[in-house]
């Protein structure tokens, strides 16, 4: 399948029309609602699979000598993009030092959804990735923080909290130890371990994900009804910042050599930005910036973006720098 087809084939697929169906169930105010505790579980269910294939994928292909690189690349990235992130707000909106600080730390960390979102449409478009990438997503969620931290006490010392709890927060995160636990467990475990849980961990992760995409849809929905404090500048900052970002993945998966796969998958996580475990450290480390900004942006601007229009770009980009 080309990548014309494949971008086509994931629009229309049940997944991201599980996703729309939430926006416009959202949109439309209706009573539609997963509990959080449901919504929660089919999160942990999608990041300990993706992290086991991944383990067994590197157990079996013997990846491991290009995994140093990668996470190298992935720290760098994680923590470069905010400073990038930083210069943009204040430079386009009127944001504060402090809000500013706290949303750049979002563009430099990942967002998991996003990345089986890419998983996905590779599989859809027929370009395999390494294994290791799970631990390169893992990798991705704390130095962007650290950056973060620094510009803020540039702007605003007295508004850094206890990093005690901070770096707890960031270190011991709920998907942090689930996607790197079940890499590791797929690692020792390999594809016999795989083949003893596939009947739960395989076959129903499209039907779990269509679900939790509806979910998110539904989040999306409100949060976007609740946008109203956002300026076009920061709007406009939420779509061209993926795009932005990706051109550095792309690089950094072009000059370690990453495959086509691997490359759009590093320059999808570094267009994405992270809603969950970001915004838990900044109401520790920085109580007094407003999460409504950060946290909006991320979830309903930039992550519709790059789930339906992002991805397929990305996909292609890798493939041109490829072929070039």
């Amino acid at each position: 399948m080309d990548l014309l087809d494949a971008a086509l084939a994931n629009l229309l697929s049940p997944p991201i029309l599980s996703f729309v169906l939430g926006v416009g169930a959202g949109a439309a105010r209706s009573d539609l609602d997963i509990p959080d505790p449901i919504a929660k579980a089919m999160a942990i269910y999608l990041i300990f699979s993706i992290g086991l294939k991944g383990g067994v994928a590197v157990a079996e292909g013997g990846e491991l000598a290009a995994l140093l690189p990668a996470l190298l690349a992935g720290a760098v990235l994680s923590l470069a993009l905010p400073l990038l992130a930083f210069a943009l707000l204040r430079a386009s909106s009127s944001l504060s030092g402090l809000d500013a600080a706290a949303t750049a730390a979002h563009y430099g960390s990942v967002s998991v959804v996003t990345f089986v979102a890419a998983t996905q449409f590779l599989q859809l478009a027929g370009l395999p990735s390494e294994g290791f990438m799970p631990a390169v997503v893992a990798v991705m969620e704390t130095p962007a923080i650290v950056t973060g931290l620094m510009l803020a006490r540039r702007f605003d010392g007295g508004a850094v909290g206890g990093h005690g709890g901070l770096w707890r927060e960031a270190l011991v995160n709920g998907s942090v130890v689930v996607l790197v636990g079940a890499f590791v467990i797929g690692l020792v475990t390999g594809a016999d371990g795989l083949e003893r849980v596939g009947a739960f961990f395989v076959a129903p992760f499209q039907g779990v994900l269509c679900l939790f995409l509806l979910e998110m849809g539904l989040v999306v929905a409100r949060r976007l009804r609740g946008s109203r404090g956002l300026s076009p500048a920061l709007i406009a900052f939420g779509l061209y910042m993926p795009p932005v970002s990706a051109l550095f993945g792309l690089a950094s998966g072009w000059v370690i050599g990453l495959s086509t796969g691997g490359t759009a998958i590093l320059a999808t996580l570094a267009a994405s930005a992270s809603y969950i475990a970001v915004p838990a450290a900044m109401r520790l480390a920085l109580p007094r910036a407003d999460p409504a900004v950060s946290l909006t942006l991320s979830l309903a601007i930039t992550f519709p973006f790059n789930v339906i229009v992002g991805i397929p770009l990305y996909v292609q980009a890798a493939r041109w720098l490829a072929d070039g």
